[in-house]
């Protein structure tokens, strides 16, 4: 037997989940922009009860979300960062080590964390992404998340 389950852009959920979303203070003129697509694409679905909170940055996320989907007040949490590619290895370490903690707390804790972290060669690769309009990443992120809520929602855990 087939279940459908209404994926973005036509998804709305009842009740409408509570979300949390964690943003990264580097590069506030690309995640801020990450941030505005999410609770756009959020409120246009109906889903306007959304806790934000800031992060030192994107290496921080995993920790963050991983506590706020413990705390059981959320369905979901959003990660929203930006690094990009400088002269050194430390891009590398910081999307990898954000990237393996953000898919390891969603394992750990079965709360859909999306991983809206932007890892780019040039700033004006993270500008193209974090633009107010359809292909923002910001809006993907939310979609995943809440897609991914949703499935939770009608294939529940066994017990």
């Amino acid at each position: 037997m087939s279940k459908h389950i209404p994926v973005a852009p036509d998804l709305r959920l009842s009740p409408a989940p509570k979300m949390a979303i964690v943003v990264s203070r580097f590069n506030t003129n690309i995640t801020g922009g990450l941030k505005n697509g999410s609770l756009e694409w959020l409120e246009e679905r109906g889903i306007t009860d959304v806790d934000v909170y800031d992060a030192p940055g994107a290496f921080e996320l995993p920790l963050l979300a991983q506590r706020l989907a413990k705390s059981g007040k959320y369905e979901g949490v959003i990660c929203l960062g930006c690094v990009i590619k400088g002269d050194t290895a430390h891009f590398e370490f910081i999307s990898l080590g954000a990237t393996i903690g953000i898919m390891q707390a969603q394992l750990a804790t079965e709360v859909p964390i999306a991983f809206g972290i932007l890892t780019t060669y040039t700033e004006q690769q993270a500008v193209d992404r974090s633009r107010k309009d359809a292909e923002n990443k910001g809006r993907e992120a939310a979609a995943a998340c809440v897609e991914s809520v949703a499935f939770l929602r009608n294939v529940p855990a066994r017990t």
